[in-house]
């Protein structure tokens, strides 16, 4: 969903459904929570522009982006429409990096593939805290929000399926 020039949080507000009606899971990392408040600030912030209100809005901490398919699968079981999982990996100098984000990627996945509930992929896979901090608020926008307009549109989908 991101535009030519790279900016997350820019969109055709117009486009997306009024999220009144919709009730949303969102499960957040504690790991790197700098990058984590930021996205799920903007997730919360694009949810509530569309008209989420704050009840419709289940928030859960979990210790890491790992634990993020865990949490999803349990939000899954809270009567949403869409979960969001937010998390933030930054490459380090060991294997853990590629470890952590395949399994997060294909637990996501897999959730999306085997439940009704559909999962928005949320979690930044950055070389560098810089790329994070750009991508979490920063120059590029928010990928929170682009995981807002996702979940709103597929609760949606989900509702007229």
């Amino acid at each position: 969903m991101a535009t030519a020039n790279n900016n997350l949080s820019e969109y055709d507000k117009a486009s997306i459904p009024n999220a009144k009606d919709f009730r949303f899971g969102i499960v957040v990392s504690e790991w790197n929570s700098e990058i984590t408040e930021g996205l799920l600030k903007g997730a919360l912030e694009t949810l509530k522009e569309h008209g989420a209100e704050d009840d419709n809005i289940v928030v859960w901490d979990v210790p890491g982006s790992y634990e993020l398919i865990y949490g999803a699968k349990k939000m899954q079981e809270q009567m949403v429409n869409a979960v969001i999982a937010i998390g933030s990996v930054i490459q380090g100098e060991t294997k853990h990096f590629d470890f952590v984000c395949e399994a997060v990627a294909h637990g996501i996945k897999d959730l999306n593939v085997n439940r009704d509930t559909p999962v928005i992929f949320c979690v930044l896979t950055d070389n560098n805290l810089q790329q994070a901090i750009d991508r979490s608020g920063g120059k590029h926008g928010n990928k929170g929000t682009e995981a807002a307009v996702a979940a709103i549109k597929m609760a949606q989908l989900e509702k007229l399926a």
